[in-house]
């Protein structure tokens, strides 16, 4: 069955893809008709958190946000799609990195090296990143998808320009047996999910509000002494976006607990309160606010 809909689905993907900018851009505010009056999809969580983290924000204000925020988000999975058979140099002009020069001299450190982001802007096309002719490869972590030739095909995806995709739960042995083999590598990871309450060991002021958050990427750098990056996504035009490696830290032994989390969450707000549209308000990111906090977990402030 998984077979049967990976093949009725996949030559609309395709064709998708392999339309010319104008057009799919078009097909874009289609999608977006669609989903934000039609459908409505999510129109009630979204509109919940936004008024959530934003008290102050006439109702006019969140309306005008909501609205832009879904049509970046259509725009942003279709750019998934496009990833299917975009060129090099088409992806290359379309997600820049303004100082790959600060990523080499991190690279000249001999430590393998977390890039830290959020689900902010795009990062569908950070795979564009390996096209800059680095040194080490580039793994993004990723949680795979159930029907697994929609999988394989994301991994094809983001692995078209040199960069590997490993789950969640590989992670800490991928990086793990990298470093103990001297295998460097630059690994990109999402890090605000909501964990599962069962799992919410640590927690911390996001947007004002306290939630529990996943401080993975924090504790493996510290262990294994890698350097740490924000990056900073910024979308400077329909289908045009600039990335900036921002430091958090070249020795993440040294760093505190949790300060490299508390760091992460405030390039992630300080983005997100300048142009709160290109966040993805559709994830419930703040279902936990009102859950007592267990006997065991931290709360980092």
């Amino acid at each position: 069955m998984q077979g049967l809909v990976f093949w009725l689905i996949y030559p609309i993907l395709w064709l998708v893809s392999i339309l010319p900018f104008r057009l799919f851009y078009l097909f874009s505010d289609a999608v977006f008709f669609l989903v934000y009056h039609i459908i409505g999809y999510r129109k009630k969580t979204v509109r919940e958190n936004l008024e959530l983290v934003f008290p102050e924000k006439s109702e006019k204000e969140i309306k005008r946000i909501q609205k832009a925020f879904y049509s970046h988000m259509c725009d942003m999975f279709l750019e998934m799609i496009k990833s299917i058979s975009i060129s090099e140099k088409e992806i290359e002009k379309r997600f820049t990195f303004t100082n790959v020069e600060y990523l080499r001299k991190l690279e000249s450190l001999d430590k393998s090296l977390v890039i830290m982001l959020g689900h902010y802007a795009s990062y569908e096309w950070i795979n564009a990143l390996q096209l800059y002719g680095l040194k080490y490869k580039t793994y993004g972590i990723y949680k795979p998808i159930k029907n697994k030739r929609f999988d394989t095909l994301v991994k094809k995806i983001r692995g078209r320009f040199g960069g590997t995709l490993i789950s969640t739960r590989q992670t800490t042995d991928v990086i793990r047996y990298n470093q103990e083999n001297g295998i460097l590598g630059n690994y990109a990871m999402i890090a605000d999910q909501s964990p599962k309450l069962s799992r919410a060991k640590h927690w911390l002021h996001f947007m004002g509000i306290r939630v529990p958050v996943f401080e993975g990427s924090d504790r493996l750098a510290r262990k294994l002494d890698m350097a740490v990056v924000y990056l900073h996504v910024e979308k400077v035009g329909r289908g045009y976006y600039e990335a900036t490696l921002k430091p958090i830290t070249e020795k993440a032994p040294a760093e505190p607990e949790n300060a490299i989390t508390k760091k992460f969450f405030e390039y992630l707000e300080e983005q997100i309160y300048k142009k709160p549209e290109y966040y993805l308000w559709t994830h419930k990111r703040w279902k936990h606010r009102n859950e007592p906090i267990p006997k065991n977990a931290e709360v980092i402030d």
